[in-house]
């Protein structure tokens, strides 16, 4: 996904003495940047007070699809973050990122808001449309999400349509914001 120079890294462009075009073409992206900067925002907020509770961890996740024992990932459950998500590294996600398919409603919850960010902040190497668009009636695992939270994630998925640079499941994810899981 394509990011965006904040005001700050323009503020720094022009203390580095960057070429005028440059500059002037990162200050016209500013309005996405504070778009995405939104949606980040809806995201935080959606998802403030959620905890993993019981749920699949990140790594207790990895383990199931790593077939590990149950000892096993009772183990990696022990050093999942389980209170706030936004603790969870991104090069952890990057590291677990099948474990997108093998949580719980409850841990999809709780995990969700950090991956959708680290999309966001182009931080995320893999796809996540592909997971938040499947069939409805494969959508277990978000049937726990609220109506702030659901529109948290259509806001996420409208953002990443209209960004010129990502084509991949365009069709698909435009499918799902009309008729589909996330259009309710």
């Amino acid at each position: 996904m394509q990011t965006y120079p904040s005001p700050e890294d323009i503020q720094e462009m022009k203390k580095r003495g960057y070429d005028r075009a440059i500059i002037a073409d990162a200050e016209e992206t500013l309005c996405l940047w504070q778009a995405m900067k939104d949606i980040q925002t809806q995201i935080e907020t959606a998802f403030a007070d959620v905890v993993l509770g019981d749920g699949i961890g990140l790594r207790e996740a990895q383990g199931i699809d790593d077939y590990q024992s149950l000892s096993e990932c009772f183990m990696w459950r022990k050093k999942d973050e389980k209170s706030d998500w936004s603790k969870i590294p991104v090069q952890d996600l990057n590291d677990c990122n099948s474990s997108l398919c093998f949580f719980d409603a409850q841990g999809m919850r709780f995990h969700l808001p950090a991956f959708l960010i680290a999309d966001l902040q182009g931080k995320w190497r893999f796809d996540l449309t592909f997971r938040l668009c499947k069939m409805d009636d494969e959508m277990q695992q978000f049937h726990l999400l609220n109506k702030a939270q659901r529109e948290a994630v259509q806001a996420y998925l409208s953002w990443v349509v209209s960004d010129r640079d990502f084509s991949l499941n365009r069709n698909l994810i435009l499918k799902v914001l009309k008729q589909g899981y996330w259009s309710h």
